[in-house]
């Protein structure tokens, strides 16, 4: 018997690449570029939807203006000379338009402007409709102003203020019943005079509401007062409420059928359509509770409902993050039950707490849908809330509710403030997640 000699397998280096691994490796670097495709993909439409916004909407934060001296006429405005604003108050904005016209015209005049425009009345349609009850204010403020020339600053209409930022062509004015041709050319002539200009719009920001027929006055400020008092409400219920059920859920409730069927439904409540929210309210606090209509506190009430599921669900993942030890090592050391959470487990489950709380917030800041069914979109904010009280209990609107508002409107020069608005309650959202990263940050404790 002689012994057979075993011829040894030949093996493959491991640095050589057989097929199969160079289509392992195809596959992954076909992965790798779909997900730098993704990415590519995500950023462009990012920029841009923010370029659009941009675009459309910085030109909300300015307005133009026309300044010209204003001869406050006292046989108008104060016919019996006493000077009194409780009888100059009799006049309405129907006497102070006249004199705005008959400043223009006289400034045309006296710069020797040409323009087929014979008559000072011709002038009505350069100016705002808001800009007569802005001198009036003014007179009644200062009674000693009638029978002087005055220097007055006021609004140029829309159709005016959209021709110097292009939204107003001279062909479209050929269909346009407000304003024409000749008035383009006097407003051209106005405007190498120094007597037209734009300039940044703090109204804007500050201001409220106005009709139709004044788009050039219409300002977001009062309808951020409404979205504050709303978030206060949201800030006072929803956190303390949501905070205090996801501890009894996570760290004291009994594991049965019940808690299960809650859980549940939280969970369902998170994927709830926003409007089914304001259906509820329009229910319950409305027509069952008779809360004022169109009121923050409703607003914060029905946004709260909507809040909650997502403070609940992230405070609870929040506390489910702290290691079990933490729990245990406090109640090795002597502790209760409710020591080791509200001493140990809740203070690490902070930051993660507060940052769904603001995201929370956030979200409930920019919905739209909820404050359609009670009433919110319906109401022209046009006055600053007198106090607290009436913050929360006057009929106010919100910053996502005017913008809507705003965007269905049938003058493009809403549709440019829709745009402004768009930004304004974009930095809100910016600064409120900037907020939840650093208190996230602050609080944060590693283990």
């Amino acid at each position: 018997m002689t012994d057979a000699t075993a011829t040894p397998t030949p093996t493959k280096s491991l640095t050589t690449s057989d097929a199969h691994m160079k289509k392992r490796n195809a596959a992954e670097k076909r992965f790798k570029a779909y997900g730098i495709a993704a990415i590519g993909a995500g950023l462009f439409f990012l920029v841009v939807l923010l370029a659009s916004i941009l675009t459309n909407g910085l030109t909300a934060f300015q307005q133009t203006f026309i300044e010209v001296p204003v001869y406050l006429d006292p046989a108008k405005l104060d016919k019996k000379g006493n000077r009194d604003p409780e009888e100059m108050a009799k006049v309405s904005t129907f006497g102070y338009a006249p004199l705005l016209q008959d400043g223009i015209f006289a400034q045309v005049e006296q710069k020797g402007i040409e323009t087929p425009l014979a008559k000072s009345k011709d002038m009505k349609a350069l100016i705002s409709a808001s800009a007569a009850a802005q001198v009036r204010d003014r007179v009644l403020a200062n009674p000693d102003l009638v029978g002087q020339t005055v220097n007055v600053r006021f609004l140029a209409s829309s159709r005016v203020d959209g021709y110097l930022k292009d939204r107003v062509t001279r062909e479209s004015v050929a269909r346009d019943k407000n304003i024409d041709a000749e008035h383009l050319d006097l407003v051209d002539a106005l405007r190498a005079e120094g007597m037209v200009e734009k300039r940044f719009n703090w109204d804007f920001i500050t201001g409220a509401d106005a009709s139709e027929s004044r788009p050039e006055q219409a300002g977001i400020g009062v309808s951020m007062i409404g979205s504050f008092f709303m978030m206060l409400v949201v800030l006072f219920l929803a956190l303390p409420i949501g905070v205090a059920a996801s501890i009894y859920l996570e760290e004291f409730a009994p594991q049965n059928r019940f808690t299960d069927l809650i859980e549940v439904n939280i969970s369902n409540l998170a994927a709830v359509p926003s409007i089914v929210f304001g259906i509820l309210g329009l229910a319950v606090f409305i027509q069952f509770m008779h809360l004022p209509q169109s009121a923050p506190i409703v607003g914060g009430l029905v946004l709260t409902l909507m809040t909650l599921p997502t403070i609940i669900i992230s405070t609870r993942a929040s506390l489910k993050s702290v290691p079990p030890s933490i729990r245990d090592a406090a109640l090795g050391l002597g502790a209760s039950k409710t020591q080791s959470v509200f001493h140990h487990v809740l203070p690490l489950a902070m930051p993660g707490i507060l940052t769904g709380t603001i995201i929370g917030l956030a979200q409930a800041l920019g919905e739209t849908a909820p404050l359609l069914l009670i009433g919110m979109v319906g109401y022209i904010a046009t006055n600053v809330p007198d106090g607290i009280a009436a913050g929360f209990l006057d009929p106010n609107s919100a910053m996502p509710a005017q913008i809507y508002e705003w965007a269905k409107r049938a003058d493009p020069a809403y549709y440019e403030r829709a745009w402004g608005g768009i930004i304004i309650l974009l930095l809100f959202l910016f600064a409120m997640n900037a907020i939840a990263i650093i208190l996230r940050r602050r609080f944060e404790r590693r283990w």
